[in-house]
C-alpha cells in the first residue's frame, strides 16, 4: 500500500519536527506478522510516517522483489509483544502510539537525508 505524497498546502507547512524539503522523503515499512500483531504495528508506523509527510510503501517481507531492496537499506524496529492468543485486537494502545511515532521519526530523519542529497545536487 503507498500513501500518497503530501498536498501542496500541507508541503508548505510541515510539523515543526520535520524540516520543509522539497521532494517529500519515502519510507518503506517492511514487517512480517505471523499472528496479526505487528501488522497492527506497522500500519501504525506507516500513518506516523504518512502523517509526517512521508510517501510510505508498507511491505510484507515475503512479497518482497527486487524492486524494494534498495528501499530497504535502513533498519529501525517496532516490535509487537503481545500475546499470541490476543489476536490483532490485542495490541496495546501505547505499543501503537509507540509504533506511531516511530514512523514520524523515520519520516523527519528522511527528510534531513532527502534535504542533504538536494543540497549536495545543487
Amino acid at each position: 500500500m503507498t500513501t500518497p505524497a503530501p498536498s501542496a498546502s500541507s508541503a508548505a507547512s510541515p510539523s515543526p519536527a520535520s524540516p520543509a524539503v522539497a521532494v517529500p522523503p519515502v519510507v518503506a515499512v517492511a514487517y512480517h506478522s505471523g499472528f496479526g500483531h505487528t501488522a497492527v504495528l506497522a500500519e501504525a508506523v506507516r500513518d506516523g510516517a504518512a502523517d509526517a509527510g512521508a510517501t510510505v510503501h508498507l511491505v510484507k517481507v515475503d512479497e518482497i522483489t527486487e524492486e524494494h531492496l534498495n528501499r530497504l537499506g535502513i533498519f529501525l524496529g517496532a516490535g509487537a509483544q503481545t500475546d499470541s492468543d490476543r489476536g490483532p485486537d490485542g495490541v496495546h494502545k501505547a505499543d501503537i502510539a509507540t509504533a506511531d511515532h516511530l514512523g514520524r521519526r523515520v519520516a523527519a530523519q528522511a527528510a534531513v537525508y532527502a534535504a542533504g542529497r538536494a543540497a549536495v545536487a545543487a
